[in-house]
């Protein structure tokens, strides 16, 4: 969410003050502000905050070095009234505070409250280590984890896949996914909507759980599912929006996703509900995280337990803003590294999530994301973890040591995101009247190659004519996560009304169709944004972090007005899925079967995948993207050609007509067979793809 940060800190968005306000100056005067933390003592065990034991008592545990004493109070609501009784906690280990009480209090909320080294009572605050909360999540609650498991839990698990680049991600957010009257969906913005089977359109168009598995993704990636700060859970009919980047309890669902907010049990509970309908269809979680900072500063919960730890800082104390946020954490702390680490960890265990995508990750230093990504397969070996290799400004973590896209080879089960591939083909984000390849502006071949490759190392690819990176930073595809556009700026349709002007709606799809192609068939992840299947869009909005939903829902109307595009979408989905040359996993394997053809004319490429390229069923597989506005030929190796796409139409199996293409030597009815040898006009705006079955 780069994008959304720079807008945030530059001013350009009117926000609360939760989210980004005023930067506070706490220790601005004091020297070596940051140096003393590392004079903290490190707690490594795993039962801070809540533990249950099975003789049936609660164990309280807080992390909070400076503190002088520390108090837990126990509440009958998630909000209001006075507490039922107060308890002081006693030092325990490693600058640890604890408390036990039996038997366990189940159905009451607690608080902790720190008295800070300066002899003053901080506010009450539910820990970072919450699991349960009430409305607005201010109290952390006492249930008990085994009630919310949905049947069949024990068993639950989600696809099983032996590399990331066999995955097919499609993005969306909870409210956006259900929540137009065309969805047909009973709980709109809640979990349970992708629990709803049978839900279509008046016109009877496949939506929710349905339509993913008719459109064929293997993973729905999630916008932050985790308890956020920006949605007031107690007035849910006002239908506030936000994506969710706003991080305040990192380890319990957000209320507002639930059926009722005031319930702890019911987020938790209607969660796994969600996830385990999503595993029965075949398809695994992934969940956005946002480790990067806090919605708040010095009223946050990491601040309100260990002030200015969890923080990187500037030299005069004030807080560094890497996130554009006001904030943002020290993940290279001992006690922080451990949080993130252990957080995933939860997710991956008590909610069966499948993958992470971590926002802004280059604020991260590699040896932590190396840790995450390390425990987080010892629990599932098909967990993968992906994140955006960048910052959204300056921050005291040397760069050498950030999980940057130009560091992701020193790590060990990271992806990052291709901004090459998603700028070259469609045009620069930050500027809406850009062109790209797919779009007709030539100069960008290079760097098309650079997606195409998962920017390993490739000696047809010259590095030096790329627009974003100057070597091949990857060091396997499987670091590469390949994408034209996100929930961040405009979405793909948008971007091609902005720069395609006087174009018809046609002829955008047919762009639309091309810049896909050349993600889903390229080396790397391919990574999609909701609903553009359907050629939705935003209105023109880029930044909808918090726009209506008449900006952001999605119009489910879409899928039988631009029925062709989705089951190109479809299709090309098919494809992928079907075909392993498409998903290899070795940097020297896409270099020795991965190659080039010479072509004549800009916006126009030519490779081939050859010799069954990772086992794959197809002898070579021969694909052209031309991006210019009129038809260019190439040159078909000598053979006989299963034609896949020709001029905006694909069937993953083969196509059984191409009208117009010259040379076909099947007979009517029968798959198109073209003769090799010979020129081949590749139509305007459009991916040619053949297979050489023997």
């Amino acid at each position: 969410m780069n994008r959304l940060m720079i807008d945030l800190c530059a001013g350009t968005i009117a926000v609360s003050a939760a989210l980004c306000g005023a930067v506070a100056a706490r220790g601005a005067e004091t020297p070596g502000y940051d140096a003393r933390f590392a004079t903290f003592p490190h707690y490594a065990g795993d039962d801070l905050g809540l533990t249950v034991t099975p003789s049936g008592e609660a164990r309280f545990r807080l992390w909070s070095p400076e503190a002088r004493q520390v108090r837990l109070r126990f509440y009958k609501n998630g909000r209001g009234g006075e507490p039922l009784r107060t308890i002081d906690m006693e030092r325990g280990s490693r600058g640890t505070w604890t408390a036990a009480v039996s038997p366990v209090p189940y159905g009451e909320y607690y608080t902790f409250q720190v008295l800070g080294s300066d002899g003053k009572w901080l506010a009450e605050t539910p820990g970072v280590w919450a699991k349960a909360v009430g409305a607005n999540g201010g109290r952390a609650a006492i249930i008990d984890f085994a009630l919310t498991d949905p049947e069949g839990w024990d068993t639950d698990k989600g696809p099983e896949i032996s590399s990331i680049t066999d995955a097919v991600i499609y993005e969306t957010h909870h409210r956006d996914f259900s929540v137009h009257p065309s969805s047909g969906i009973v709980n709109k913005g809640k979990f349970l909507a992708l629990t709803e089977e049978g839900t279509t359109t008046e016109l009877g168009d496949k939506t929710g759980i349905d339509h993913l598995k008719e459109l064929g993704v293997t993973h729905v990636h999630i916008l932050p599912s985790y308890d956020f700060n920006s949605v007031d859970e107690t007035q849910l009919p006002s239908n506030g929006y936000n994506w969710g980047y706003d991080p305040q309890n990192y380890n319990a669902p957000e209320g507002s996703y639930s059926t009722n907010p005031d319930d702890p049990a019911a987020r938790v509970r209607e969660m796994k509900r969600m996830v385990k309908a999503l595993h029965d269809a075949g398809i695994g979680v992934v969940m956005d995280v946002v480790y990067n900072h806090t919605a708040q500063n010095d009223d946050s919960n990491f601040s309100l337990t260990a002030p200015g730890y969890y923080y990187r800082h500037r030299p005069d104390g004030t807080y560094s803003d890497a996130s554009g946020c006001g904030n943002e954490t020290a993940s290279e702390r001992p006690q922080v590294a451990d949080y993130i680490v252990n957080s995933v960890k939860h997710w991956a265990k008590e909610y069966h999530i499948d993958g992470f995508r971590f926002d802004l990750m280059a604020i991260h230093d590699t040896e932590t994301m190396n840790r995450v990504a390390r425990e987080l397969k010892e629990i599932n070996p098909s967990i993968f973890v992906y994140g955006e290799g960048w910052t959204a400004g300056d921050s005291p973590l040397p760069k050498e040591e950030r999980a940057l896209k130009e560091n992701v080879a020193k790590m060990s089960g990271i992806a990052v995101f291709s901004d090459d591939i998603r700028d070259a083909v469609k045009g620069h984000y930050s500027d809406a009247a850009d062109r790209g390849f797919a779009t007709g502006k030539p100069g960008n071949e290079e760097t098309v190659k650079i997606g195409i490759v998962g920017a390993t190392a490739h000696p047809q690819v010259d590095y030096s004519k790329g627009n974003n990176s100057k070597f091949p930073y990857a060091t396997s595809p499987a670091m590469v996560i390949n994408y034209v556009s996100c929930h961040d700026d405009l979405t793909l349709t948008d971007k091609l009304a902005k720069s395609m002007p006087g174009s018809t709606e046609a002829e955008r799809q047919r762009a639309a169709r091309l810049a896909q192609t050349i993600v889903f068939t390229s080396q790397g992840t391919p990574f999609m944004f909701a609903g553009e299947e359907v050629f939705r869009d935003k209105k023109g909005v880029h930044n909808s972090y918090k726009s209506p939903d008449s900006v952001n829902a999605i119009d489910w109307t879409l899928k039988h007005a631009n029925a062709s595009q989705f089951a190109y979408y479809k299709e090309l989905i098919a494809l992928r899925k079907a075909h392993p040359a498409f998903r290899m996993t070795s940097a020297a394997d896409v270099a020795r079967h991965l190659r080039f053809e010479p072509v004549k004319g800009d916006n126009l490429i030519a490779y081939q995948l050859l010799d069954n390229a990772n086992g794959d069923s197809w002898k070579s597989i021969y694909l052209a993207f031309n991006g210019a506005s009129v038809p260019q030929s190439v040159r078909l190796p000598k053979g006989e050609w299963l034609v896949v796409a020709y001029d905006g139409v694909l069937r993953h199996d083969g196509l059984t007509e191409a009208p117009g293409l010259v040379g076909v030597i099947s007979a009517p009815g029968e798959p198109v067979v073209v003769k090799g040898g010979r020129e081949v006009a590749v139509p305007a705006t459009s991916a040619f793809i053949a297979a050489r079955l023997r």
